[in-house]
């Protein structure tokens, strides 16, 4: 094939939401993009698609984000889709132990000077506002330290808050979890209040929220998007990448051309022996019911956090309701019906179905979701600058100072944009 040459052209390759982000930031000033990606369509691991058994459209995986993630407001305010998130006016998160059916609402107040510890009504049952102070430890780096040499891995704050919490910030387990990433999470949501902690999913898919409006973006703005055109190498010419071999053809860049390779850890390493990246992952599994609305509770929350069962996270959507389970990777080989029945008895725990019979189910599983946060491999993360003059890297993987987050993906997007 000929590519479209042009000076200042950029191709990003890969359409997950870090290329979508650094696609959608340069069409926005005007920059010429071409954005290719080697699947039959975009979103990476933040996609949406038809599932067959349920007949519905369903997410791979669930995702939470709170109003405190800067990038995350900042692309779906340049996409025009601020409203394709869903969730309560105050900060306002619901638990459950499912060992004993506690059931709980964590309240922080908007501003960053937490008052809310002090008030029983809206901190974690059983936990005293004292409990609360050593978090203030993340608030400054730990290099190379895990989160057990930082916090005591122990106590009701521990166990109903801090260890789900991290589990799902890090998709790791929080005693192994690195500090330093665990710290840039609470800096940026917990440590600025209630008005960075407002629990934000996207309604009715992720697809509908932060891919569609992108592709749409970049179709306005005249940028070329290319799916199922899988890069197959790289070639170079005096310190920089001078064309690229697609399954389909090959693209001659022009000087003044730039490369974002925004594509996961291992093909990053396929593409650029020696590159230093994280080689470490963890598996989410994800578990989807059709419970219609008419059958569940008028109040139950759009989500819930869960502790003492196998799920981790309840997401109840219009027409089926959908768990989480982070860091699975001592369940994720596990027979997909036996994990259907396990994951049931919990939402039916939950929404109070009693032994109702397992409805229409879909287990979706992500064996390399993220890589493992450790600090051991958040060593290994490159920055966006590459030893190739014209050429760049986005990723969750990549040096973010975030763990594998959506906001994480977003702002490497945002990184590489701004280099170019």
């Amino acid at each position: 094939m000929t590519g479209v040459r042009g000076k200042g052209r950029v191709h990003v390759i890969g359409a997950g939401l870090a290329g979508l982000s650094a696609a959608t930031r340069l069409a926005e000033r005007g920059v010429a993009v071409t954005l290719s990606e080697g699947a039959a369509q975009a979103g990476g691991r933040c996609r949406s698609y038809h599932d067959p058994q349920l007949d519905l459209t369903i997410d791979n995986g669930n995702h939470l984000v709170l109003s405190g993630n800067r990038a995350v407001m900042t692309y779906l305010e340049r996409l025009g889709a601020q409203d394709r998130l869903a969730g309560p006016a105050k900060a306002d998160l619901a638990f459950m132990d499912l060992r004993d059916g506690t059931r709980w609402r964590l309240r922080p107040n908007d501003g960053p000077l937490a008052w809310w510890v002090f008030a029983k009504g809206r901190r974690v049952p059983g936990a005293k506002a004292a409990d609360y102070l050593p978090l203030a430890s993340l608030l400054w780096r730990h290099p190379g330290k895990r989160i057990d040499q930082v916090l005591k891995p122990q106590g009701v704050l521990w166990e109903r808050l801090l260890e789900p919490f991290f589990l799902a910030a890090l998709n790791t387990a929080a005693v192994d979890g690195s500090a330093d990433l665990a710290g840039a999470v609470v800096r940026e949501t917990l440590a600025r209040g209630g008005q960075a902690c407002r629990p934000r999913i996207a309604h009715p898919t992720l697809a509908a929220a932060f891919v569609e409006p992108a592709l749409a973006y970049l179709q306005a703005k005249g940028a070329q998007v290319r799916l199922g055109c899988r890069l197959r190498s790289l070639q170079t010419q005096d310190g920089a990448v001078s064309a690229l071999d697609f399954s389909d053809g090959q693209v001659q860049l022009a000087p003044g051309e730039t490369v974002v390779l925004a594509v996961p850890p291992w093909q990053a390493q396929a593409l650029l022996p020696g590159l230093s990246a994280p080689d470490a992952f963890r598996a989410i599994v994800n578990g989807h019911f059709i419970v219609p609305a008419h059958e569940r509770p008028a109040e139950a929350p759009l989500t819930t956090g869960l502790i003492g069962g196998t799920a981790e996270w309840l997401f109840v959507f219009e027409d089926r309701v959908s768990v989480t389970v982070s860091g699975a990777d001592a369940i994720v080989d596990d027979n997909r019906e036996d994990l259907a029945v396990r994951l049931w008895a919990d939402v039916a725990q939950v929404l109070g179905l009693g032994d109702r019979p397992l409805p229409p189910w879909q287990i979706v599983k992500e064996r390399r979701a993220t890589f493992a946060a450790t600090a051991e491999q958040d060593a290994k993360r490159p920055g966006a600058k590459t030893a190739l003059s014209n050429l760049l890297l986005a990723g969750d993987w990549t040096q973010t100072g975030l763990p594998a987050t959506i906001e994480g993906a977003l702002r490497s997007g945002e990184t590489a944009a701004a280099l170019v």
